[in-house]
């Protein structure tokens, strides 16, 4: 049976932080979310789809020096928006977090891997995130619940006909935690219009998307919007892993987002899940003739609930989505669904 964490965010994954920084007006719909591991992180990555948008995802190969990550940048603004990771890695920086390269505690390198999406038919031209977005979502950092739907990076977000957003979700597998943080902006759909339902409601645990099917209430929602978008996210755990086993992590939350979105990694997507493993318990030793078996079949239970995880994270995003730039949000749609 899953067991959800208390907070049902990525948060729930000690030593995480999320802070969103957006604005949603006249001109505007658009915004940076990061993830913040300030005392670093294993970190890893599995990029799909044919349009990526991303920064530092080399330095997260298994054979490449850097380990540990201190954020990640999440941000709207299409290639543009890749900027934003400049005011993490400031924000950082003046706390003395990174990659040390020197004897003084200044003397650091943070290390800020980024993705982006695509929403800038969203905004007049030229509004777009910079640096000080950011710099402004490290500031609203905190350890609490993270909020949902339009905010943050999903400000500008489109999935298919409807709004998109942020959502965030966790699990308790075998002692660990795993949280999942979800930017919902695909080329494809996430909702059967005959029903009303999204895809990836039967991943709820205990009614918590609070949603039903309305099979006599097909909706009604205009062309989709662009074919251009891309969802972006993190999966985070409490387990210490080699960055080749956070890849595992990366690899399966792909998984959920093929449950969540139909069709999923296309041509005009760059669908992009970082992994985040804080390191704060180990792993079944591989000490012994099974070993090895052991700890992998450990590592295969957390990157089931991380398939799970980030698919519920995608329900949330798109229910507790609200309209903006004249996109209409599923509560919109279908308002008794609720």
């Amino acid at each position: 049976m899953t067991k959800v964490g208390p907070l049902n965010s990525i948060t729930d994954v000690a030593g995480v932080r999320v802070g969103h920084f957006q604005r949603v007006w006249e001109g505007w719909a658009t915004g940076t979310t990061v993830v913040l591991v300030p005392d670093g992180a294993v970190g890893a990555v599995d990029q799909r789809g044919g349009a990526p948008g991303t920064r530092e995802t080399n330095a997260l190969e298994p054979e490449n020096l850097v380990q540990r990550v201190q954020g990640v940048c999440l941000s709207g603004g299409s290639a543009y928006g890749l900027a934003a990771a400049d005011g993490v890695m400031r924000w950082l920086g003046e706390r003395n977090h990174g990659f040390r390269v020197g004897t003084q505690p200044h003397e650091v390198v943070p290390i800020v891997p980024a993705a982006v999406l695509y929403d800038l038919p969203q905004s007049a031209w030229g509004n777009r995130p910079d640096a000080s977005f950011g710099y402004a979502a490290c500031e609203a950092a905190g350890i609490g619940p993270v909020e949902r739907g339009t905010i943050g990076a999903g400000a500008g977000a489109v999935v298919g006909s409807l709004k998109g957003g942020i959502g965030s979700a966790s699990e308790v597998v075998e002692g660990f935690t795993v949280g999942a943080l979800a930017v919902v902006n695909a080329s494809g759909q996430a909702v059967e219009f005959a029903t009303g339902l999204p895809f990836a409601a039967d991943h709820g645990v205990d009614g918590e998307f609070g949603v039903r099917a309305w099979p006599n209430r097909p909706g009604q929602a205009p062309p989709r919007q662009t074919p251009l978008n891309t969802t972006i996210g993190t999966i985070a755990v409490d387990a210490a892993l080699s960055k080749a086993e956070a890849r595992r992590l990366a690899v399966a939350a792909q998984d959920g987002l093929a449950r969540a979105v139909r069709p999923s990694h296309t041509m005009f997507d760059g669908d992009t899940v970082f992994a985040l493993a804080t390191g704060a318990r180990e792993l079944p030793a591989t000490s012994g003739p099974f070993g090895d078996a052991m700890r992998a079949g450990a590592l295969d239970a957390l990157c089931s609930a991380a398939a799970r995880t980030f698919a519920r994270a995608m329900v949330h995003g798109l229910l507790a989505a609200e309209s903006a730039a004249g996109v209409p949000a599923y509560r919109d749609v279908w308002p008794e669904a609720f």
